[in-house]
């Protein structure tokens, strides 16, 4: 199969030594080892398998809280964070959620004027809702409906009701379906987890079409109308194309808030510990760094003498914090050569040559520095910079000077080159970080578009 592929994380759990029954593999990453059965195989022997899913968003939000104690002296962790703030919903019902984890994507965001989720139950269902089963499923709509007072809850006959009456008669979950074949259709424990299974995430050709019979039969023996029964198993079923379960929603959802309260509160250090937990998200530091200017936060430019290899906050004058952009954003850079510049770095670095002299960095890891504009902090622009390293080139080892021309200094004669345009400088500016802080490319266009209307 194409996709096959090995799980990120996870463990199996087996009575006697694992190696005694499966083939154990070291992999690439040190100190990890793989199994080489399919998981279908491990449930069929009936081994106990526990997945594991890694978030960039907690690695995000670790680092957030870091940096908050750093600068703020509090101590916060995913429990401690102050619950129910409704400036918090405020915030996602505008759908002003650029990074923020899960309710980033364009679906989402549309989604939440309409949803307006007002309390932490509320983003349980915004999680689930926003998939392709509930979507397929014609569950989306009515419940959005219902939720607003345009159409009326209808809830089925108890026992039902209490299985649906929280989600507004619709089933938006995993669990919601299992209770209602159960109760419902008296699915015995072993054929509801048979069902949960057909139900499984991501399984687009799910096999839950060979319980229609039984579970219209078993809805119509407990007295349910026929009507009900297809409706309630065509909503299930919908379940097939991407089901979600409340206990995952949940964990998401409690993610979803601790990420949005770092972004409404503490919006320099949401975006600086976005952009040191890349490559993650939907979002490209570009988008992040912009959106953090939205919200007031100064993006101090990359700097030979300041920045080190994670972006960082600075303290400003009244304890604003500015977002200082790190050497990791540079591409093509790599983080053996930025410690060498950090620790020669001593009082500052004067010019091109003294870096040069004091690192011995060869001319491919010094035009990555040149070209990313970093040296503009100390007055040199980036093509006086580039030019004045060509004539270093020549000093490298190996080279037809090498040690012939020790006593020269290229920076007694000072080098003027012609400006460049704004235009040029961002297109340098994306090439070498796929960013830019001097302008927007939109911008250098908008008299060009204008005179078009």
């Amino acid at each position: 199969p194409r996709h096959l592929s090995q799980h990120v994380g996870g463990f199996v759990l087996t009575e006697n030594r694992l190696d005694e029954l499966i083939p154990i593999e070291n992999t690439s990453m040190h100190n990890r080892t793989v199994i080489c059965w399919d998981k279908n195989d491990i449930d069929a022997l009936g081994i106990l398998k526990v997945d594991i899913l890694g978030l960039g968003m907690l690695s995000c939000i670790r680092k957030a809280f870091s940096l908050i104690h750093k600068y703020y002296g509090h101590n916060y962790s995913l429990s401690t964070v102050p619950s129910e703030d409704p400036n918090v919903y405020n915030m996602i019902c505008k759908a002003d959620t650029i990074g923020v984890f899960q309710i980033e994507s364009r679906a989402q965001m549309n989604f939440l004027p309409r949803m307006l989720p007002k309390c932490f139950y509320d983003l349980i269902i915004q999680i689930a809702i926003v998939r392709p089963g509930p979507i397929q499923g014609n569950m989306v709509h009515p419940y959005i409906r219902r939720r607003k007072g345009n159409e009326a809850i209808d809830l089925p006959p108890p026992p039902l009701k209490k299985v649906l009456e929280k989600t507004l008669g619709i089933p938006l979950f995993q669990e919601q379906a299992m209770q209602i074949a159960i109760i419902g259709a008296n699915f015995s424990a072993l054929e509801a987890d048979k069902l949960r299974r057909s139900l499984a995430t991501f399984k687009s050709d799910g096999d839950i079409g060979i319980f229609r019979h039984r579970f219209i039969a078993g809805m119509l023996k407990n007295g349910y109308k026929r009507d009900l029964s297809e409706k309630c198993f065509s909503q299930i079923e919908g379940f097939s194309k991407y089901g979600f379960p409340e206990s995952h929603a949940a964990s998401f959802a409690l993610i979803v808030y601790a990420s949005a309260w770092i972004k409404l509160y503490y919006p320099a250090i949401f975006a600086c510990s976005l952009l040191n937990s890349q490559p993650m998200g939907f979002y490209s530091a570009n988008q992040i760094i912009n959106d953090a200017r939205k919200h007031t936060v100064e993006i101090l430019p990359l700097c030979i003498n300041k920045s080190v290899w994670d972006n960082t906050i600075e303290l400003g004058p009244n304890n604003n914090l500015s977002l200082r952009i790190g050497f990791r954003q540079i591409k093509g850079l790599s983080k053996p050569a930025v410690e060498n510049i950090i620790d020669k770095r001593y009082n500052g670095f004067k010019n091109i040559s003294d870096l040069w002299q004091r690192t011995n960095l060869s001319y491919y890891i010094l035009s990555k520095l040149i070209k990313s504009d970093c040296f503009s902090g100390i007055g040199i622009k980036r093509n006086e910079a580039l030019w004045e390293a060509q004539a270093l080139r020549n000093r490298e080892k190996g080279t037809l000077f090498e040690n012939k021309s020790e006593n020269i200094t290229y920076t007694n004669v000072p080098i003027k080159l012609l400006n460049v345009t704004t235009g040029s400088e961002l297109i340098k500016d994306y090439i070498s970080l796929d960013f830019s802080l001097q302008s927007h490319p939109m911008a250098l266009l908008r008299n060009i578009i204008n005179k078009g209307k």
